[in-house]
């Protein structure tokens, strides 16, 4: 999953994504092997970007709810769950049980799915279509949280001791976390022992660690620095990257062992940034998909996800 470290894989890899062998190119050493932009299917207007076992990684679609399924290594892939009218696809998140979970957006809703079927597990109606904003997720041992740009609260759907999904339920955020109009809280993470969470709300520009238990925020004294167009989250042991969509940029931001406050370390950026907007980890690397927000989309566009290296 998205915080997990991987072994930097060799010269030979069995992608297990699609159950073949796949040789490194001759003369290809270290991490010359892997590609660093992969194409995604032309029209599938992505969001969400998560890595789960071997070298897979998943994309969401805006369009229709669809999933696609790639490989690092490759950069082969093919969509896993078809697309739907009227689903949509934001935020996806897959766990330790190989269960892929997604964020609905407008439509209120959160589904699971099985990682290496597509076969769909669950779903949930958090929110009346059109009065919400379903936007990301963050899986823990004991509950999946989704955020809702819109409305002041997260979705909590409950994990049981073997797995077993509970009935969604409503926790309203409180304290220093404030709604104003426009998309507020965006993407979301959490602590090693699931207790805390992280939340950026976008049009603030702010940072706040949330009380999974009591839904309370408090804001991350970041020093003065902004995160403003703050989308997805990526937490790496005390580093938590923030994507910057509109501004073309991965933040990174060493956290104090309370995450009571923040400092900003570095800033990513690439000339193949296309307004990513989330980003998922694999080895030394990070994955950023390009939403290419402001572009048309059309059935011909063009998207892709970008490797980048962290530091």
């Amino acid at each position: 999953m998205r915080r997990a470290v991987l072994t930097v894989l060799g010269a030979t890899v069995l992608t297990l994504a699609g159950g073949a062998v796949s040789a490194a190119p001759a003369g290809a050493t270290g991490t010359d092997v892997f590609p660093k932009v992969i194409a995604l299917p032309d029209g599938f207007q992505p969001e969400g970007i998560a890595t789960g076992r071997g070298t897979s990684f998943y994309v969401g679609s805006l369009a229709d709810g669809a999933i696609y399924r790639g490989d690092v290594l490759t950069g082969a892939g093919s969509v896993l769950v078809p697309g739907r009218p009227g689903r949509v696809a934001v935020g996806i998140e897959v766990d330790q049980r190989n269960r892929l979970f997604v964020a609905g957006g407008p439509t209120g809703a959160g589904r699971v799915y099985d990682a290496a079927t597509g076969t769909e597990l669950a779903s949930s109606a958090f929110a009346a279509p059109g009065t919400t904003f379903v936007n990301d997720v963050v899986v823990t041992q004991d509950a999946a949280y989704f955020t809702d740009s819109l409305n002041p609260v997260l979705y909590v759907v409950s994990i049981g001791p073997g797995g077993e999904l509970g009935e969604a339920r409503t926790l309203p955020l409180t304290g220093d976390l404030e709604y104003i109009p426009g998309f507020n809280v965006n993407g979301i993470e959490a602590s090693p022992d699931g207790r805390t969470l992280l939340v950026v709300q976008s049009n603030k520009g702010l940072l706040f660690s949330v009380s999974a238990s009591t839904g309370v925020a408090t804001q991350v004294d970041l020093g003065g620095a902004s995160v403003s167009n703050g989308d997805g989250l990526l937490r790496s042991g005390s580093i938590l990257y923030v994507v910057r969509n509109q501004l073309n940029q991965i933040v990174a931001i060493e956290l104090d062992p309370s995450y009571g406050s923040g400092t900003v370390t570095g800033t990513i950026t690439d000339p193949n940034f296309q307004v990513p907007t989330t980003v998922a980890a694999f080895g030394p690397f990070l994955y950023a998909v390009n939403a290419r927000f402001g572009t048309p989309p059309t059935p011909d566009t063009t998207y892709t996800v970008v490797r980048v290296s962290p530091r």
